[in-house]
């Protein structure tokens, strides 16, 4: 679900930014809006809404999108320094958060100031998965399916590594939750990008909806468990 709605948070900003003519800037003004609005609804919530915590987190990747296309083509920082940026700030993010709360651990999240800390972090690793994704399909000269095959075989590492050894749970679960934004946004542009840059030229609307789709008609077939097993940690 989390690769889905990264690679739809890539899709859907260029469709705002590019395809629709919008701009990086504004894009990521409506965008970040949108973020901040579904955000408040988030932090006001006394339960868990499935809906409501994956809208939250699709704002952030489409907002990412557009502020890091921003900070690197209409700033002209470049994708590698736009990268090293954005990794600085999600590494202050996560200090500040383990030092303040005393553990990264997201299942433990009961005060507001942690959550607060938790979309923070968020945020940043979308934003960031975009400068990063970007450098290694255009500047490492890997494209974007090079780009995703790499990203995917790192996922693929934390996977193994996370079932057959002991390392340190909250460590892999960052780790695998930031590297599934670079893979949705190579894998997002190999999709849409035309085909003499190396995509498959679906376009970002076809693509964007086809995505949301499978978003949605994943959240309604786990919404349920995940309401269920709410209930049986309360009693």
């Amino acid at each position: 679900m989390k690769i889905c709605a990264t690679t739809l948070g890539e899709t859907a900003g260029d469709l705002f930014s590019m395809t629709l003519g919008i701009g990086y800037a504004l894009s990521s003004l409506f965008l970040l809006s949108l973020f901040l609005i579904s955000l408040f609804a988030q932090l006001k919530s006394k339960t868990f809404h499935p809906f409501l915590f994956w809208t939250v987190i699709l704002t952030t990747s489409t907002a990412g999108t557009t502020m890091s296309d921003y900070m690197d083509r209409t700033l002209g920082l470049g994708y590698l320094t736009g990268s090293l940026i954005l990794m600085s700030s999600l590494s202050a993010v996560l200090a500040v958060w383990r030092l303040t709360e005393g553990s990264l651990a997201v299942d433990t999240i009961q005060t507001p100031r942690a959550e607060g800390f938790y979309w923070a972090a968020i945020l940043c690793s979308n934003t960031l998965g975009t400068a990063l994704g970007d450098y290694l399909a255009d500047d490492s000269g890997l494209g974007f399916l090079g780009g995703a095959l790499v990203i995917g075989a790192l996922l693929a590492a934390m996977l193994a590594i996370y079932r057959f050894t002991g390392w340190n749970r909250i460590a892999l679960f960052w780790s695998a939750f930031v590297l599934t934004r670079p893979f949705g946004a190579t894998l997002g542009d190999f999709l849409t990008k035309p085909q003499v840059k190396g995509g498959l030229n679906l376009g970002t609307i076809g693509c964007s909806l086809i995505l949301l789709s499978i978003l949605v008609a994943m959240l309604f077939y786990t919404a349920p468990k995940s309401q269920r097993s709410l209930a049986a940690n309360v009693d």
